[in-house]
């Protein structure tokens, strides 16, 4: 900088006595204290100057090469950016590893256990139907599809499949997806898009969420089950929104909440739905095969025609003991996912001998109804024995398989709540062999609701499982919740 200036400078001067020299008539002019004339020259030849300052290149030294030392020392000093966050001791956490099949009895540590931690609500696990069924599929069509639905990975079982959902449910179509998540991953995204509104329960669980992340919609949670909760932001946004008639808009809920066991009342969602003229997506996951007369989940249960609801899906990985989900409803609705669903579209395709256990489920629940009132006999059962539990409340519904336990009094905090839940669970597999587990989040699942113990009834836990499962529940909670005085 200080070189431009001398070069300026310098160049004042010479201008300044070439005009002099010739003597020019112009009016003077003062540039930095030196008296010229002809200043109007002087000025053209400065503007020249400044151009050709502006566009040349600045001056750089050369670049010299870093010697191998220098090199060294700068490799030795890096330090890269981690590829994950640090591991924390609640990461750590390793759930026990099972020996035999998840059903109502397995096997840890060369251990025979009571399981209360799969979701086999009608005891399909090993049944014998479904297993012959298996058998005769993998024999005929192998193990997997090979190929996505669109791509040569459509199976004649699976079209069976779809067709025998949509009889059982009293629906026009149904589509089946590979993998209960990703069902909810990829229908929300097919039909919620970047600027249509969504309301959310507060309590949903993480496939739930990741869909909505995955869809870019504008979303707002109503609190957990709160219908009034849920009618002050449908009311409010047709109010202050002046395109909300313009907007798609959607409420997304469960039939049965996974985070807290209670069973969503739909007849009033419905209600409400239709009022504010908003889209309804349901999850039967935790009700398909368990709530309803017949099994046919919530719609059933509230005496709701399921056309009303806009669209229901369910994972067949709990009632049926399958895997893969399916989403069922108009034949529009239906026939929209199938280019549309990034889950169908490119995911290898269920596999044969899982759609085929599924309809073989299906047919078994149609023909033994008593095995939905075995199911309810259980859980009023767990709900009897656990209802004076010391500590520990339940605050799941009466008619839901899932029976939530959580602390009377919280620590303070979700990790020291979770913690004195996983203590419990341990003290009751180690002492007294029964395996149930907290209802341990993921860091990805932003479900604000309170952690607890979470029970999965079956239909085949017998009379003893149940009453066991009660008295061990209720010795290790009182000594442990006494001695720490939590939940008192």
């Amino acid at each position: 900088m200080d070189t431009l200036v001398l070069a300026y400078d310098d160049i004042v001067k010479y201008a300044s006595d070439w005009v002099k020299y010739f003597d020019v008539p112009f009016a003077r002019a003062v540039v930095f204290g030196v008296p010229i004339a002809g200043h109007l020259f002087v000025e053209g030849l400065l503007f020249i100057v400044i151009l050709f300052l502006l566009s040349s290149k600045s001056y750089k030294p050369p670049k010299r090469p870093l010697t191998k030392k220098e090199i060294d020392e700068l490799c030795d000093e890096w330090v890269p950016e981690p590829l994950i966050p640090s591991i924390t001791e609640e990461m750590k956490y390793e759930p026990p590893v099972l020996e035999s099949a998840a059903g109502p009895h397995t096997t840890i540590n060369g251990k025979e256990v009571v399981n209360f931690t799969s979701a086999n609500y009608l005891g399909f696990l090993g049944h014998e139907k479904l297993l012959d069924s298996c058998t005769k599929a993998l024999e005929k069509y192998g193990v997997g599809s090979c190929g996505p639905r669109g791509f040569y990975g459509t199976i004649d079982v699976h079209l069976d499949c779809e067709a025998r959902i949509a009889k059982f449910l009293g629906t026009s179509d149904s589509i089946l997806y590979s993998y209960g998540l990703s069902t909810m991953f990829s229908i929300i995204p097919a039909f919620c898009k970047k600027g249509d509104f969504v309301i959310v329960d507060e309590g949903v669980h993480w496939g739930i969420q990741n869909g909505l992340h995955l869809s870019r919609s504008s979303i707002v949670y109503f609190k957990h089950n709160n219908m009034e909760s849920l009618q002050g932001i449908l009311e409010k946004f047709n109010q202050e929104n002046k395109r909300a008639k313009k907007l798609r808009r959607y409420i997304v809920v469960e039939a049965v909440y996974q985070n807290s066991g209670q069973i969503a009342p739909l007849d009033e969602i419905i209600r409400l739905k239709e009022k504010y003229r908003f889209r309804v997506i349901l999850d039967e996951s935790n009700s398909f095969g368990v709530l309803g007369k017949s099994g046919r989940g919530l719609t059933e249960h509230c005496g709701v025609p399921i056309e009303k609801v806009d669209i229901v899906t369910a994972a067949m990985g709990h009632a049926l003991a399958a895997e893969g989900g399916f989403c069922t409803g108009s034949a529009r609705v239906i026939d929209h996912q199938r280019l549309s669903s990034s889950g169908y579209v490119f995911s290898a395709s269920l596999p044969p001998y899982l759609a085929s256990a599924s309809i073989t489920a299906i047919d078994v629940l149609e023909e033994t109804p008593d095995l939905i009132t075995k199911l309810r006999k259980n859980i009023a059962t767990l709900h009897q024995g656990l209802s004076n539990i010391q500590g520990l409340e339940i605050v799941s519904d009466t008619l839901s398989p899932i029976v939530f336990l959580k602390l009377k009094n919280s620590t303070g905090s979700y990790k020291g709540d979770l913690q004195v839940l996983d203590d419990i669970a341990d003290h009751v597999l180690k002492e007294h062999s029964i395996f149930i587990a907290s209802s341990r989040k993921s860091t990805l699942d932003k479900c604000n609701l309170p952690c607890g113990i979470r029970l999965f009834v079956s239909a085949a836990h017998t009379e003893s499982d149940l009453a066991m499962t009660c008295g061990s529940i209720k010795r290790v909670a009182a000594e442990l919740l006494s001695a720490n005085m939590i939940g008192s």
